[in-house]
């Protein structure tokens, strides 16, 4: 009997889709490793990535054939042994496009309207205006990464009269982008800014992508913020350009190391709101993963054909 290992708690009703699905496989499901560790190896297809599996699903004999990510990122996926075994990895991407999306705009218009100083205040019990005065509306917004999330971003962007700039490979143009710049036009598009947004996966061309130079290349009033990895951006620079002021400031969701050490400065900075890499939080995200992607992939990959949602291109690490 073929099985199908989740290392997930899902819910009851999530559970009988899948095996309805799959009624002559043996389904296992649970977050606990004590659960599934004794099938890992004799499973064909895995939804859910656990540290230490590549201890038993890379084996010479596990029978690993398609590995569902419950996750949008895979840069933390032993991506060179998935590749060498021709092991298909789809990942999660699209399940954050509206809780990450949110909180993008959270973040700027916490930082616009001096809403993270106003708490700060409040649990002071302090009356204090904070020099509030800067508006969201009718200003430019840079989204470095335009998938998904960037394109929930920009159409939410255009609700606010802002004008949008997109990054993307092709330079494509796409619907709520006004101008699309390619990757190596971003020195053209990061001095128009007054809002620089990262929505980049980690890959081997976007590690430390932002440092000083580009900090340099923003308005003085402009702020910088990262939902997408902490490894993109060179901490330090960052640190360094908040403090001097070369940017105005920073909503943060994604740090260099996680979680962020007490002895970071971004804990202290005035101009930094810090989140603990939370933006794709969601109430819907079971949901998402398993009837948006999960599902429609089992059923291809059933009937032959190679899993079509977010099949992960291993060369390109996304």
């Amino acid at each position: 009997m073929k099985k199908m290992v989740i290392t997930r708690n899902i819910e009851q009703h999530y559970r009988e889709q899948i095996q309805a699905i799959v009624p002559d496989w043996e389904l296992i499901v649970g977050k606990d490793k004590n659960i599934w560790q004794e099938h890992i190896k004799e499973a064909e297809i895995i939804a859910g990535w656990k540290n230490g599996l590549e201890e038993y699903c890379l084996d010479p004999h596990a029978k690993l054939k398609w590995l569902q990510s419950w996750s949008a990122g895979v840069d933390y996926l032993p991506l060179e042994e998935l590749c060498s075994r021709n092991i298909y990895l789809t990942s999660a991407n699209g399940v954050h496009a509206n809780p990450i999306s949110e909180t993008i705009f959270a973040l700027m218009l916490g930082l616009t309207r001096k809403i993270h100083t106003y708490v700060k205040n409040q649990q002071k019990k302090t009356w204090h205006h904070a020099q509030m005065g800067l508006e969201i509306h009718e200003k430019t917004i840079g989204i470095i990464g335009v998938g998904t999330i960037g394109k929930e971003t920009a159409k939410i962007a255009k609700a606010f009269g802002m004008h949008v700039l997109g990054v993307r490979h092709s330079g494509k143009s796409v619907d709520y982008v006004d101008e699309m710049y390619t990757p190596d036009q971003l020195d053209m598009l990061l001095p128009k800014c007054d809002y620089v947004v990262v929505t980049l996966p980690l890959t081997k061309e976007t590690n430390q992508w932002f440092g000083a130079e580009q900090f340099k290349q923003m308005k003085a009033s402009a702020f910088f913020i990262n939902i997408g990895r902490g490894e993109i951006v060179v901490e330090a620079d960052l640190i360094q350009a908040l403090f001097e002021g070369t940017i105005a400031g920073a909503g943060l969701d994604v740090f260099e190391t996680e979680p962020l050490g007490t002895e970071s400065p971004f804990w202290e900075m005035e101009n930094v709101i810090v989140t603990p890499h939370t933006s794709g939080s969601t109430e819907h995200y079971d949901q998402r993963v398993i009837e948006n992607i999960l599902i429609p992939n089992l059923k291809a990959y059933l009937s032959g054909k190679i899993p079509p949602i977010n099949l992960v291109n291993f060369s390109k690490g996304y």
